[in-house]
């Protein structure tokens, strides 16, 4: 069985919009685009860890397009260049309600119940199911109970306004802290694994 790990930069007040460009996600009028660069360093070793197993890509269809549009493009010489490689040969699917083709290289469509292709996936076999960004399709795998891991680099800023990992729906969900590192410019890489239901407060005072 697979396990399906969600790995993310959120700040401190839970937003992962667009941490990594200007322009990457502007929805709903966001202008921060690009937060997590000033406080880039030692913390980004945790996201490329887990490239270096296999793994296949679980994808919204906003962030498919924005690396669909980048990965394949890497200059040869780009210090990019060997997470390009991975990207654009791994499997990629991707939760859309649109029409057209996935031209991205190894692109599959989840289909129309995205919670049972996924669902689906993590019975068979294959690597571990990595998401990357992909917001809205997070919240939806966190409120149907199929998340086994995360992986949250929290950086020491404050946005306000933004999409967020978590909101309502989420399913009342139990994890266990494996590891928590700080970071030179004050990131909290923590690594949470499932551990069952949440707990009431009654079962933890019997």
């Amino acid at each position: 069985m697979r396990k399906l790990i969600v790995p993310a930069f959120v700040t401190l007040d839970g937003v992962i919009q667009s941490p990594g460009n200007p322009d990457e996600d502007t929805a709903n009028g966001f202008t921060h685009g690009g937060w997590f660069w000033p406080y880039a360093d030692e913390a980004t070793d945790a996201m490329e860890d887990l490239f270096r197993r296999p793994f296949e890509l679980l994808l919204g269809r906003r962030t498919y397009d924005v690396f669909a549009g980048f990965w394949p493009n890497v200059a040869p010489d780009s210090p990019l260049r060997g997470t390009a490689d991975l990207f654009n040969r791994t499997t990629k699917h991707v939760a859309t309600h649109r029409p057209g083709a996935l031209d991205w290289d190894h692109g599959r469509n989840l289909g129309t119940d995205v919670v049972a292709a996924v669902r689906a996936l993590k019975q068979s076999d294959g690597p571990d199911l990595l998401t990357q960004g992909s917001s809205e399709l997070v919240q939806q795998l966190l409120a149907t109970d199929l998340v086994d891991e995360l992986i949250l680099i929290v950086v020491p800023i404050l946005l306000g306004t933004g999409k967020r990992l978590f909101d309502e729906r989420a399913q009342p969900t139990a994890f266990r802290l494996l590891s928590s590192t700080t970071s030179s410019k004050g990131n909290v890489v923590n690594r949470y694994v499932r551990d069952g239901a949440a707990r009431p407060a009654s079962s933890a005072a019997a």
